[in-house]
């Protein structure tokens, strides 16, 4: 692969029928472009936890992903509330998903946790009562 391709995705805002989708998009993407499927995994399952953030906790926001010949970049942008405490966040099993939220099978604390330990590298930027920037990235 010897060009950068953009993709830009709209996550909306309390939609779970269609949290996902921009995670599915890609993974066909890079699957057409012939992508080791453990890669493809580990931006899949990143991407889709956090989306699923979005919309719980953000009212949405976009996902923009860079593949390069040596990485993939994704960009995940809200202008939600921001996180208060990204350290506590991190934290496995920590939620500050609401019951109703919890009662549909979501906000078991595994969304920050999991997109660290499926990307090789990604940063968190988040300004409360202004919005997050999450940058992970997976090396090819």
């Amino acid at each position: 692969m010897s060009d950068t391709i953009v993709m830009t995705y709209e996550v909306p805002a309390d939609d779970f029928t269609r949290a996902g989708e921009a995670s599915s998009s890609v993974k066909r993407k890079l699957k057409q472009m012939g992508v080791d499927p453990e890669l493809i995994r580990k931006v899949s399952i990143a991407m889709y936890e956090g989306e699923i953030n979005m919309v719980i906790h953000a009212s949405g926001g976009t996902i923009e992903v860079i593949v390069s010949p040596e990485e993939i970049e994704m960009i995940l942008k809200d202008q939600g509330p921001g996180i208060e405490d990204i350290e506590l966040a991190m934290q496995a099993g920590y939620s500050t998903a609401p019951d109703n939220i919890r009662s549909l099978g979501f906000g078991a604390g595994m969304g920050l946790p999991n997109m660290k330990k499926y990307t090789d590298e990604m940063k968190i930027d988040s300004v409360h009562g202004v919005g997050t920037t999450v940058r992970m990235k997976v090396q090819l």
